[in-house]
This record gives structure tokens, sequence and C-alpha cells, in this order.
């Protein structure tokens, strides 16, 4: 979203440059209102594509989260565990996905798993992605490690939040 922003001031800039070239005359004729005409469609047809971005990912936020809600609801008999689920860093990795390390603590006397919703924020605070991590088979009073990787790539400023963390 960062960068369809950025890249919608730098082709307002290039529409400015194109309007004062026109008002300072035209090696080929063109009137300085036929630039400016371009200029305007150029600067909606930016704005209706940074629209269109955003809108793509409303979408692909709103249906990662409805998988990540089915696959939690798979989860039979689960006790509320995000006091034992931890995050580390959020990095970046070679294919340009979001990933972050999830660490699970099992505190009961028997190996148990863990599924664990993982929400991926924008810098407002907007969820952009949310994915479920399935730490299985950790023993008894031990620990288990699992990555979270975003659904698809992510641009500017992520964080992650444990959203729902279930033992079972």
């Amino acid at each position: 979203m960062v960068a369809a922003i950025a890249w919608t001031r730098g082709a307002a800039g290039v529409v400015l440059s194109v309007v004062a070239l026109g008002a300072a005359g035209c090696s080929n004729g063109d009137s300085p209102s036929g630039a400016a005409s371009r200029a305007a469609s150029a600067v909606k047809s930016a704005g209706e594509a940074v629209s269109s971005a955003a809108a793509e990912a409303a979408k692909a936020a709103e249906s990662a989260a409805a998988v990540a809600k089915d696959k939690l609801a798979e989860v039979k008999d689960g006790a509320d565990a995000k006091e034992e689920v931890a995050l580390g860093s959020v990095t970046t990795d070679a294919e340009g996905y979001t990933k972050v390390p999830v660490m699970a603590r099992n505190t009961d006397e028997g190996t148990k798993s863990f599924a664990v919703q993982v929400e991926f924020k924008d810098e407002g605070g907007k969820l952009i992605d949310t994915v479920v991590v399935t730490v299985s088979d950790v023993a008894g009073k031990g620990a288990g490690e699992g990555t979270a990787r975003s659904t698809h790539r992510l641009s500017g400023t992520v964080s992650a939040q444990i959203g729902t963390a279930l033992r079972y």
C-alpha cells in the first residue's frame, strides 16, 4: 500500500510536470488545456489503481481470516493457551513473505499440540493477513516452536500479534 501511495505521489509529480510543460508551450502544437486534460486523466487513473489495490488487500485479509476461523473451529476440546504462547521478531524471507517465530510452552503433564492464530497488522493496526500455525506434540512441561508465514507478500511496517491460541 505504501508503494502504491508513493507511486501515486510520483505520478502526480509527473503529471504536474506535463501540465507545466504544456503551459509553457509544446513543440507539437498541443494546447495547455489538452495537456491539463490528459494530466487530470492520469491522476484519476492513478487514484483508481490505489483504490483497487486497497480493495484487493482488504479481500485477501478477509479471506485469510475466514480460513483461520475454520482451522480453529476444527480444534476439539481446546483450552485457551494465549498466556503460554509468545512470538519472536517479525522478518521478511527471501521470497518477500512476512514471517514470525511462534513459541509454545506446555504447562500440562501430557503431550499437547497448539493451534495459534497470528495476526499481521500494518502501521495503523489494521489487519492485513492472518494465519494459523500448529505446534504439534509438545512434550509435557516442554516447549515447541513453529513459524507463522503470511499468505501473501506484505509491504510497509508489519507487526504480529496472537489472535487466538488453543492447547489441545
